[in-house]
C-alpha cells in the first residue's frame, strides 16, 4: 500500500489536484480512420536511437472507442487505436504486444503543431481512461496539437498486470497491519508482500520482466513515430516525470518541448523515495493545521494519538467495515494531495476523533484504493508495484526497514512508521531482480525541458524538481517555481498554466528561475 506519485489531472476528482482511477476506456470498435502527419502525408520514420523497431512507423488504425465496463464512451471526438511494440525490445522480432492509444485531434488544424502524449502518474495510471476525463482542463494545448494518451505496458488495456482478486485485496486490507509492532504482525505483513508477488509471477509473470520505465519509454518513442512526429511534445505528471527524464536521456536528439510536473526525485533511491515522501507530506500536513489556525506540532501529536486509538480499537462504520489504522492513513494521505480537499479531510478527523466513527476516512482510503460500492478492486496498484519492482534494485529487508523507524517517526510521526515498512514489505520476494539503483536523466544536447515544483507538493516534494533539472544539465533542464500547495500545478496556479501554454503553444521557454507566487 505504497503511497504513490499518484494518478492526475486538474479539476477532476478530490476536488482538484488528484484524479482517482476508476474506470478503465478500452477498445475499438468498427471505422478505422488511419493517422496522418500534420501536412496530410503518411508517417515517416526519423533517425532512431538503439531499441526502436520497425513495428513503430507503421501507421496506426484509429476507430472510435469503445465505453468501459459499468461506464459511458469518451464521445465522438475521441478515437481509439492499438500499436504493437516488442515484448522485449531488446528482442525486436519476437513476440509483441499491444499499447492503448486514445487521441483527440486538434481543434484548430490549420495550426496544428502536432501530437501531445500525457502521462498522468501512478505508476498505474490508465492515460487512455484519465485523458477524456481531464481534457477540459487541456483546451488551450488542444486549439494546435492532439491530445494522446496511451496507457504504459502492464497497465489497464496495455496487458495489465493483474496479482490478485478482489476477496484476497479485501482481506489484506482488513487484517495486515502495514505499521507491524509485534513478531507476528511484522510476519502477516511480510508474508502478505510475498504471496502479493506471488501472485503476480503465477497471473502476469512472463510479462513482469519487461514493465519497468525504460521499457516504457522505448515504447513512447515508438509512439511518437507511428504518430508522425520527428520530436516528442509530452506532458509528463508524477511519475510521468520520471518517463520523461528517462525519455531525454535515451533519446535527447528527438526531446522536442517537455514539460515535467510534480517532479520524481531520479536521485532518490527507494529508501530515498520513502524518506521524500515522510518529508513532503509532514509538511502539507503542517501546511494544512497552520491554515487551520492550529499549532503543526501539537496537531501532528493529536493526529498520531488517534492513529493509535484506532490501531488498539478500530472505528465502526455503517457499511460494516471497520477502520483500521493503515486504512486511517490513506483516509489522511488522500485529501493532502489538494489544498481544495482540506475541508474534506477537517470533516473525516472531526468524525473520527469526535464521534468515534470512521465513514468519512473510509471513504476516502477506499477512493485511494481504487475500491467501488461493490467492493471491486482496480488493478492500478498492482501495476504500480510491479512497475516500481522492475525499476529498484533495493530489496531491503524487515530489520533495514526497522532501523529506519526512529529517524522516519522524527520526519513525520503520522506518515513515517508506514513509509518506513513500506520499503520492506513493497517488493518482498519480487520475481525479477530491479534495473537500477536510480534513474538516470542527463541529458545532454536535448532541447529545453520545463520543470515545475510546487512547494507544498505531499507527494513528490518540491526538492525533487530542483534536482530533476539539475540531473538534465545545464541549458536543458529549465527549473519553474511554484508558490503553493498540492500536487501538481498546471489548472491550480494561473501564472504556471500561462507559462506553459506560452512554451507548448509559442516556443516561449520561461527563464531558468522563474517563480510563480
Amino acid at each position: 500500500m505504497r503511497v504513490r506519485g499518484r494518478t492526475r489531472a486538474g479539476g477532476a476528482a478530490l476536488a482538484g489536484a488528484a484524479l482517482l482511477v476508476m474506470a478503465v476506456l478500452t477498445g475499438c470498435d468498427a471505422g478505422p480512420e488511419t493517422q496522418r502527419s500534420s501536412k496530410g502525408s503518411p508517417p515517416r520514420a526519423s533517425e532512431e536511437p538503439p531499441g526502436s523497431t520497425p513495428a513503430a512507423v507503421r501507421p496506426l488504425e484509429w476507430r472510435r472507442c469503445d465505453a468501459p465496463e459499468g461506464g459511458t464512451a469518451p464521445g465522438s471526438a475521441w478515437r481509439c487505436a492499438t500499436l504493437d511494440v516488442p515484448l522485449d525490445h531488446a528482442e525486436p522480432g519476437g513476440e509483441t504486444i499491444g499499447i492503448a492509444l486514445i487521441r483527440r485531434a486538434a481543434t484548430r488544424k490549420s495550426e496544428r503543431l502536432g501530437s501531445m502524449l500525457f502521462n498522468f502518474g501512478g505508476p498505474g495510471g490508465s492515460g487512455v481512461g484519465i485523458l477524456p476525463r481531464a481534457a477540459s482542463s487541456y483546451r488551450a494545448l488542444n486549439t494546435r496539437y492532439d491530445l494522446v494518451g496511451f496507457d504504459p505496458r502492464g497497465v489497464a488495456a496495455s496487458a495489465g498486470v493483474r496479482c490478485r482478486g478482489d476477496e484476497e485485496q479485501e482481506k489484506a486490507y482488513r487484517e495486515v497491519d502495514m505499521t507491524p509492532e509485534t513478531a507476528a504482525e511484522e510476519a502477516a505483513f511480510l508474508a502478505d508482500g510475498r504471496d502479493f508477488a506471488a501472485g503476480c509471477a503465477r497471473l502476469s509473470g512472463p510479462l513482469l520482466p519487461h514493465v519497468g520505465t525504460t521499457s516504457a519509454v522505448r515504447d513512447m518513442d515508438a509512439i511518437r513515430q507511428a504518430l508522425g512526429d520527428e520530436k516528442l511534445s509530452y506532458f509528463g505528471v508524477s511519475y510521468g516525470t520520471e518517463l520523461g527524464g528517462t525519455y531525454a536521456h535515451l533519446f535527447p536528439e528527438t526531446v522536442g518541448r517537455v514539460v515535467l510536473d510534480a517532479v520524481v526525485d531520479p536521485t532518490a533511491d527507494t529508501v530515498g523515495h520513502a524518506r521524500n515522501q515522510a518529508t513532503g507530506f509532514q509538511r502539507a500536513l503542517e501546511n494544512y493545521l497552520k491554515a487551520r489556525g492550529q499549532d503543526p506540532a501539537a496537531g501532528t501529536r493529536r493526529m498520531a494519538a488517534l492513529l493509535e486509538r484506532i490501531d488498539e480499537d478500530p472505528l465502526p462504520t455503517a457499511s460494516g467495515r471497520e477502520l483500521n489504522e493503515s486504512l486511517a492513513v490513506l483516509g489522511i494521505v488522500a485529501p493532502l494531495y489538494s489544498r481544495s480537499s482540506w475541508p474534506t479531510l477537517t470533516a473525516a478527523l472531526d468524525e473520527a476523533g469526535n464521534s468515534g466513527r470512521g465513514d468519512r476516512l473510509l471513504q476516502l482510503a477506499d477512493s485511494y484504493n481504487n475500491r467501488d460500492e461493490d467492493g471491486h478492486y482496480g488493478t492500478q496498484s498492482h501495476s504500480q508495484r510491479a512497475i516500481s519492482c522492475a525499476d529498484a534494485k533495493a530489496r531491503p529487508t524487515a530489520a533495514e526497514a526497522r532501523a529506519l523507524l526512529p529517524e522516519f517517526r522524527r520526519l513525520s510521526p503520522v506518515f513515517g512508521p508506514f513509509l518506513a515498512w513500506d520499503t520492506a514489505g513493497w517488493c518482498a520476494g519480487w520475481p525479477v531482480e530491479g534495473e537500477h539503483d536510480t534513474p538516470e536523466a542527463s541529458a545532454p544536447g536535448a532541447a529545453p525541458v520545463l520543470v515545475i515544483g510546487t512547494t507544498g507538493d505531499p507527494a513528490t516534494p518540491y526538492e525533487g524538481a530542483r534536482r530533476m533539472a539539475g540531473e538534465l544539465g545545464e541549458g536543458v533542464g529549465v527549473m519553474l517555481t511554484n508558490e503553493g500547495e498540492g500536487h501538481g500545478s498546471y489548472g491550480e496556479s494561473a501564472c504556471v498554466t500561462s507559462l506553459v501554454d506560452a512554451y507548448f503553444l509559442e516556443g516561449k521557454v520561461p527563464a531558468d528561475g522563474r517563480v510563480c507566487s
